[in-house]
């Protein structure tokens, strides 16, 4: 009996977290969808730590260009992640407020 190769069983666990993912997404209703913002805020706060760390590791032993330049890729997404996501909130809770007369 043979083992699974690495890439395929991680490509296999990344490929449902694809379809989770998507589903657990597009089914938050409206109402949750700020406190979902506030997580997805978080979590992205810690890719950019991540990130930092990946791409800020200096001298001889940095380590493969390909893993800086995928670090500095994670940096710029999640930034973008978290600016976003502070734009929608800001947004919806402009919509509970009391309009101005």
């Amino acid at each position: 009996m043979s083992a699974v190769d690495p890439f395929v069983f991680q490509f296999s666990i990344f490929v449902l977290a694809v379809f989770v993912g998507y589903y657990v997404v597009w089914s938050v209703t409206p109402a949750l969808h700020t406190p979902l913002m506030s997580v997805t805020n978080a979590i992205s706060s810690v890719i950019v730590v991540g990130a930092l760390l990946a791409v800020g590791v200096a001298g001889s032993e940095a380590g493969p260009w390909w893993a800086r330049s995928l670090g500095f890729a994670a940096l710029a997404m999640a930034a973008v992640n978290i600016f976003g996501g502070f734009l929608v909130t800001q947004r919806m809770l402009g919509m509970y407020r009391k309009k101005k007369k």
